[in-house]
């Protein structure tokens, strides 16, 4: 590539990272366009000019996935892997660009593509040297996700296990993706019906909640639900109550916007009150709850 071309093409991609950069996306993906166009002029054999190309290629389309022009993005990711099919030196770029096209199919409604694409990219990062294992994680959980919907408790176990395996290492217990990590696989352990392993998980999860972000922070009071829950199911009753009552004090603290999770709290614990045989707290409850929600509206 001559050195005016690498000049523009350094140009334009400088403009698209500081439009996206200001919340411009519109006028960035006009520049985006025309550092693709650019690069495809020039475009050789020379693996200079292909990386260019691809750059520019995996640029616009993390603008347009941005944008929601979802197809558009979709072909983008396709012709950079195309580009860059066979080469070990960009594994990962690659990995980038099969997350991004998982990502894409997920938006779209594919989920069988996205799994394929987002496997795909696991072993991108994987093989990259050293891994980039904080990408495997973050992939790994998504996985997580894909097979627990298809109803694949084993698969999903397998992926959320090695998320949690690689942030408990690189980042320690006491981090908010370890923490979002455990609860995903304690929710999965209590949809399979394994009450202690989801105790466990839920646990690890509020602790670390609690430490980072703090007793009235919305996930921390995710936790105390879901804690609560598991409890119920493994007899601990009394201790429950109490997950129940601070999820509770927390999601009324928290206004408007975590109305749902506030109703969702509200009718576990009335019901759990009622089959304790406090029917009377349980609609004091209830009549109390109704007034927060009414005051978020008024």
């Amino acid at each position: 590539m001559d050195s005016p071309t690498a000049t523009l093409i350094n140009i334009l991609r400088e403009r698209v990272e500081s439009l996206r950069a200001a919340g411009n996306l519109e006028e960035a993906l006009h520049a985006a366009n025309a550092s693709v166009e650019k690069s495809q002029q020039t475009l050789t054999p020379d693996l200079d000019n292909i990386d260019a190309f691809a750059s520019a290629l995996e640029i616009r389309a993390e603008i347009q996935r941005e944008l929601g022009l979802l197809e558009p993005a979709r072909d983008d990711y396709r012709q950079a892997l195309d580009q860059l099919e066979d080469r070990p030196d960009r594994l990962d770029q690659i990995g980038r660009l099969y997350a991004g096209l998982g990502a894409t199919h997920d938006s779209l409604g594919n989920l069988d593509r996205a799994t394929a694409a987002w496997e795909k990219a696991v072993e991108a990062f994987e093989k990259h040297d050293p891994p980039l294992l904080l990408d495997v994680a973050s992939l790994s959980n998504n996985l997580g996700f894909m097979k627990k919907a298809e109803g694949n408790v084993d698969a999903a176990e397998s992926y959320f296990l090695r998320s949690l395996e690689i942030l408990h290492s690189q980042l320690g217990q006491n981090h908010e993706e370890t923490a979002a990590v455990s609860n995903n696989l304690g929710a999965l352990y209590h949809r399979a019906g394994y009450f202690d392993q989801a105790r466990e998980m839920h646990m690890m999860a509020l602790e670390a909640r609690r430490t980072i972000l703090g007793e009235e922070h919305p996930d921390t009071a995710q936790s105390h639900n879901n804690l609560a829950l598991a409890l119920l199911n493994t007899g601990d009753r009394s201790w429950a109550r109490r997950h129940f009552e601070k999820a509770l004090a927390a999601y009324e603290s928290l206004g408007q916007e975590y109305s749902t999770d506030l109703e969702a709290v509200a009718s576990n614990y009335c019901g759990f009150l009622a089959e304790e045989g406090e029917a009377n707290l349980a609609e004091i409850i209830a009549g109390r709850v109704r007034e927060v929600l009414a005051s978020h509206n008024a």
